[in-house]
């Protein structure tokens, strides 16, 4: 007898996490007959195979290995996952969160209650300490983002209907929005259910995490490229006018400064050191003010408006949206 329900977690060289996630994830207040475990492991490892086989030696509910030969993203992964599922809805994770022991019941009652009820998104739960660092902090978004992968529930048919993920969104980000406002554009009927708990502890990040992550802002401009209007009125609808202002600066200053025209070059690092200096602050409030940190903070943020550019300009030449 096939499952009711089958949770789809996608990994890549984490196995120590994705066995931290199994052990959450096989004693669930829910019958074992009636959800099974899938695990898509991108660029095929057999670190995350052997921890899939032992918590399937373990486990009373049946858990399963797809390995996804070469690295294509979490989006091609979890499309792996759904399409060798077995459950009529399917649960989305990722390899390092904690799912709460009633998450999955949490989240099939909604279905079972609502039978035109086509994706719901539970609840989820991003620990942070007092002070935290600016990387901490945004991690902490997910807490409240509308709709995310760490924590979604969506019928089988529907994700067979719309083609599942966008394989294009090679990294994670923005390849959750875009399921979202699908299921949005083609009016189904979506719903939160916050007793749906999944834990996403932040993972501890290398110095200047964040230039690496300005790499993402290229598939914003996919995001907006394929949904404008949800875009604007979801995620925003302004540009970076003080990334933009920084970077603009730097090329007037270093004119000027070789022609001489030493007033001129004095105003545009003027305004350039003025929205720099905004910009690490807004990115200290409320953050740790360990000397480390603030190092890293001033630091990255002399890069990040320059880096941040290069990419969204990438993205909207790669993907041919007028995102600029």
């Amino acid at each position: 007898m096939s499952p009711r329900l089958s949770v789809v977690v996608p990994t890549c060289r984490r196995p120590d996490l994705l066995a931290r996630c199994l052990a959450a994830l096989v004693y669930q207040h829910l019958d074992p007959t009636a959800y099974e475990v899938v695990v898509a492991d991108d660029a095929a490892s057999a670190a995350a195979r052997v921890r899939v086989e032992t918590a399937a030696r373990a486990a009373r509910v049946r858990v399963r290995y797809v390995p996804v030969t070469g690295t294509h993203g979490p989006a091609a992964a979890r499309n792996a996952g759904w399409r060798a599922a077995r459950g009529e809805v399917v649960a989305f994770t990722d390899d390092d969160t904690v799912p709460d022991p009633g998450w999955l019941a949490a989240g099939l009652g909604a279905f079972d209650r609502d039978p035109d009820l086509a994706a719901a998104a539970g609840r989820t739960e991003v620990p942070l300490p007092p002070r935290p660092t600016d990387y901490e902090r945004n991690e902490s978004g997910l807490a409240t983002a509308e709709f995310v992968t760490a924590n979604c529930f969506v019928r089988r048919q529907v994700l067979e209907a719309v083609g599942g993920f966008d394989e294009r969104f090679r990294v994670a980000w923005r390849e959750d929005s875009d399921l979202h406002f699908t299921l949005l554009e083609r009016g189904l009927k979506l719903r939160k259910v916050p007793t749906a708990v999944v834990v996403h502890p932040v993972r501890p990040a290398k110095w200047g995490v964040s230039l690496r992550m300005q790499r993402k802002s290229q598939y914003d401009a996919l995001l907006f490229r394929k949904h404008p209007a949800l875009y604007r009125r979801k995620i925003g609808p302004g540009r970076p006018w003080d990334y933009y202002a920084i970077v603009a600066a730097l090329p007037v200053l270093g004119g000027a400064a070789a022609a001489g025209a030493w007033p001129a070059a004095g105003a545009a690092a003027a305004v350039w050191a003025a929205l720099t200096g905004r910009f690490i602050a807004r990115r200290l409030r409320g953050n740790t003010l360990r000397p480390a940190h603030l190092v890293e903070m001033v630091v990255t943020s002399t890069f990040i408006p320059p880096l941040s550019v290069l990419w969204r300009l990438y993205g909207a030449a790669r993907f041919r949206a007028r995102f600029f």
